[in-house]
């Protein structure tokens, strides 16, 4: 089937992870780029259900009990380090949005973790392992490569440690996916982190309102 032709993939990969994502950083008209992307979201959810074959459920992990003492670990684990981050670089910024607009923290996280982090975990973990894993003989790899393109979807902020930031998230929730191949998982796992960050007052480098 030509959907399914390595070459058919490499090359919807090129144009969806690098193409698609660096041409947001140019200067060029927002309703394009925004056109191009709901585009492309129709396009990956198409190919989910229709050529992968893919049911959104919870999958197969079920220890939720390991998975909430390993994310509460790594939870407290960048707690201690952003908070020191934003005390040391602008400490007025410190849990600013929960201290000045409380209404607007619950509202924030709400859309954010429906409307932002669980697309693009269907995107970046559900779509891309489905479509790619196997092309990697080397898994490790396969989570490298998942973690640069997560990175490069953030590459529009411009922002050094955004790109840092992303980086590491991609490899801790390909991690995730890899282990769980759960949708609903890595996305409460992504939604948990990146709703610390606008916590703690970090959220004006990812585009939150402030």
């Amino acid at each position: 089937m030509q959907l399914q032709r390595t070459s058919y993939k490499l090359t919807e990969f090129f144009i969806l992870f690098i193409v698609l994502p660096v041409s947001l950083v140019l200067e060029y008209s927002p309703y394009i780029k925004a056109g191009l992307v709901v585009s492309g979201f129709i396009y990956i959810i198409w190919m989910l259900l229709k050529v992968e074959k893919q049911e959104f459920k919870i999958g197969k992990f079920l220890d939720w009990k390991q998975f909430w003492r390993r994310t509460l670990v790594l939870l407290v684990t960048i707690s201690i380090l952003t908070i020191a981050y934003v005390y040391f670089t602008d400490a007025s910024k410190l849990f600013i949005v929960v201290r000045t607009k409380p209404l607007l923290w619950l509202v924030i996280l709400f859309v954010y973790s429906i409307f932002s982090v669980y697309p693009q975990e269907l995107i970046y973990r559900t779509f891309f392992f489905a479509r790619y894993e196997s092309l990697f003989k080397d898994k490790n790899l396969l989570v490298f490569v998942n973690a640069i393109v997560f990175c490069l979807a953030h590459l529009l902020f411009n922002n050094t440690l955004v790109l840092i930031l992303t980086f590491l998230g991609g490899i801790l929730f390909a991690l995730t996916f890899q282990k769980t191949r759960s949708s609903l998982l890595v996305s409460i796992e992504h939604a948990i982190y990146g709703c610390w960050l606008f916590t703690v007052g970090m959220g004006e480098m990812l585009g939150f309102p402030v």
